[in-house]
């Protein structure tokens, strides 16, 4: 089979990050935007606040019900009890965004030299991404800033979106994107069955899974391949 476009998933696929630094950083700039507008707030309680609103999250993206970066600041504003001006929540929103940068996120190993290859073998390049706490202008800044997000062709983040894999409305849109490939000319990158693996086969992609980075032993379908290097990638799409 010769393919014409590959998809990929973000988070443990493009990119790792180290939660527990992301974490603190998220909840330390949050501390100082309310205290320095007046607000007094224990740092176990908005630890409590940022793991409900987590918990909430992980709900609304198995019920694939949007849950944004708004929402998750007007969430742990709710549960600190707290009533803020609509200035300082934007801030707060800001935050998220700001906060999830630096050294704690990097390119899975491999990924930008696979990226390149595919992308020199005339294969267009796409992204199909769950968007959690982290809003997808955040995550467009780090493939930029880590020089890849110019290899895509298009992109179909859930919060831009509207949906959450697997739903059909997400992989449809990154086939537009793309320029409506024959889906059996289309492949799927990512680490999760029951979103990347489950919406690749309903679409009627390929459906490859990336276990380099986590490896998800979930009784979901099994994908179509499995690798555990970018460098397998290569082979699964006839490419080497």
């Amino acid at each position: 089979m010769t393919f014409a476009a590959v998809t990929f998933d973000f988070w443990n696929t493009l990119v790792v990050d180290d939660v527990a630094q992301v974490r603190d950083q998220r909840l330390t700039g949050w501390m100082g935007v309310l205290e320095g507008a007046g607000y007094a707030v224990q740092r176990a309680a908005l630890d409590a606040a940022h793991d409900s609103a987590w918990q909430a999250y992980q709900r609304a993206w198995k019920a694939n019900e949007q849950f944004t970066a708004a929402r998750t600041a007007e969430h742990c504003l709710e549960h600190l009890g707290m009533t803020v001006p609509d200035d300082l929540r934007e801030q707060l929103v800001l935050e998220l965004v700001r906060s999830a940068g630096g050294v704690h996120l990097r390119l899975t190993e491999g990924v930008a030299e696979a990226l390149r290859a595919v992308k020199a073998a005339g294969l267009r390049l796409g992204i199909v991404c769950d968007v959690g706490l982290t809003p997808s202008e955040a995550l467009r800044q780090h493939l930029d800033r880590f020089g890849v997000l110019e290899l895509f062709d298009g992109w179909s983040f859930s919060d831009d979106v509207g949906h959450y894999k697997p739903a059909p409305e997400i992989f449809a849109h990154a086939a537009a994107s793309l320029g409506h490939p024959d889906p059996a000319r289309t492949a799927h990158v990512g680490d999760l069955r029951r979103t990347d693996v489950a919406g690749a086969r309903a679409a009627g992609w390929t459906s490859i899974r990336y276990a380099g980075a986590f490896d998800d032993q979930t009784d979901h379908a099994e994908a179509d391949h499995v690798i555990t290097s970018h460098g397998d990638l290569l082979p699964v799409l006839g490419l080497a």
